[in-house]
């Protein structure tokens, strides 16, 4: 039913759950909110009911223990925060919160900032040309985590990058095949192949990374640095057992931060684009501010926590207003009605990260140039780990008058 839902495009509109998701939304309308499904040998419980959902994320009690990770998406985050439990799942936790807290955050600007302003100086060469945005934001989060998370480049990293993406994509076209126990493990596909060369060529890569990272600090184990890299080698060189991380706990850590730092990120900065290409009012509102906050010098982290204006009664309306006295007011104080970073302690790490990645890209993009949707735009979402369009998001750009000189 996907299969087919994919294979075509649709109609430039904001409701694509039907497309995106057709057998759920088929058995919404014919079973209601929560309904139970078979996925082979095991049952699946779909739950809609917003109460429901906040009571599962939550998970005061313990009772919702996260489904076991196999087959391809085993191979992809490995044993990490995403996938493990328990005093694991806190330790890595720690790790990753002290990674990203806001003083991190706020050291990291400057190379977010850096990292924008090689994407726009390829963009000067395509002024009032259209420019595939998708491909570009991918290249601008690759660079953006490559620098804060591991120290590196996105050239640095660039196989590890190439081979999470071609592990995605077969996780992607085996979502919804069943997998016979055994049988599988005999007979094994091309994907079963290829996934296990990628898996491997993926840990080879990192352990080079973290052979680097060890090699440049000559050993001392107090000066790791203090990026995410760093804490996780200074981790698994820790006297104390009880804090110390394994090799493949840093391999699995690497591996879910390379592909959730700049995977979800990209598909936040090629919608947005699109949104405001199409609803160029709002397009201006947001200069404004941005202008009235930063005029035409780079942004700042003081000025990033007060951009309002697009982040902000009809889901299927391009309202951003609604978000203009916060999430909590837009929903009614209901964290389970909109909950694009997760909810509950198990809520994204990344939050606050991606947040000011996107802002700070938007901002400086916003200073410079105005853009529009090309006709050759073909609105296909679909789903590869994150919604994604399937050929691209084209737009044009054009320099806004009397800036050219402000940031030449």
């Amino acid at each position: 039913m996907r299969k087919e839902s994919f294979s075509k495009p649709m109609n430039l509109t904001h409701h694509i759950f039907p497309r995106i998701q057709p057998h759920i939304h088929t058995w919404i309308n014919g079973y209601g909110k929560n309904f139970m499904y078979w996925y082979g040998p095991r049952a699946q419980l779909v739950v809609t009911e917003t109460e429901l959902v906040k009571e599962i994320m939550n998970n005061r009690d313990k009772s919702y223990p996260k489904a076991d990770t196999e087959g391809f998406l085993k191979k992809l985050l490995g044993d990490g925060l995403v996938t493990t439990e328990g005093e694991k799942w806190a330790k890595l936790r720690k790790l990753a919160n002290h990674a990203f807290h806001a003083e991190s955050l706020k050291n990291m600007t400057p190379a977010m900032i850096s990292s924008a302003e090689m994407m726009l100086q390829r963009w000067k060469e395509q002024e009032g040309k259209e420019i595939e945005v998708f491909e570009e934001f991918r290249l601008l989060t690759s660079e953006v985590i490559s620098r804060t998370a591991f120290g590196s480049s996105y050239l640095e990293g660039q196989d590890i990058f190439d081979m999470l993406r071609k592990l995605s994509i077969i996780i992607s076209r085996n979502a919804f095949k069943v997998r016979i126990p055994f049988l599988s493990w005999l007979l094994k596909s091309g994907d079963d192949i290829e996934s296990e060369k990628l898996e491997q060529g993926i840990r080879d890569s990192i352990i080079r990374i973290i052979a680097k990272k060890e090699k440049s600090m000559n050993g001392e184990v107090r000066n790791f640095g203090v990026d995410f890299l760093g804490l996780l080698v200074k981790a698994n060189h820790d006297a104390d057992e009880g804090n110390r991380i394994t090799v493949q706990d840093v391999v699995d850590e690497c591996k879910t931060f390379y592909i959730a730092g700049h995977e979800t990120t990209t598909s936040l900065l090629a919608w947005t684009v699109l949104l405001l290409a199409i609803h160029t009012d709002w397009q201006e509102k947001a200069r404004q501010e941005v202008l009235d906050l930063f005029g035409k010098e780079p942004p700042n982290s003081d000025g990033i926590s007060r951009l309002k204006t697009i982040w902000g009664e009809d889901a299927q309306l391009f309202k951003p207003e609604r978000f203009s006295e916060g999430v909590a007011k837009a929903t009614n104080n209901n964290p389970a009605v909109f909950l694009p970073f997760g909810l509950g302690p198990r809520s994204c790490v990344g939050l606050n990260f991606a947040t000011n990645e996107a802002k700070i890209a938007l901002t400086m993009i916003l200073q410079r140039y105005a853009f529009t949707l090309s006709p050759a735009y073909i609105h296909s979402p679909i789903v590869i780990l994150t919604i994604r369009p399937k050929h691209g998001v084209q737009s044009r750009a054009d320099q806004k008058q009397g800036q050219r000189d402000n940031f030449d």
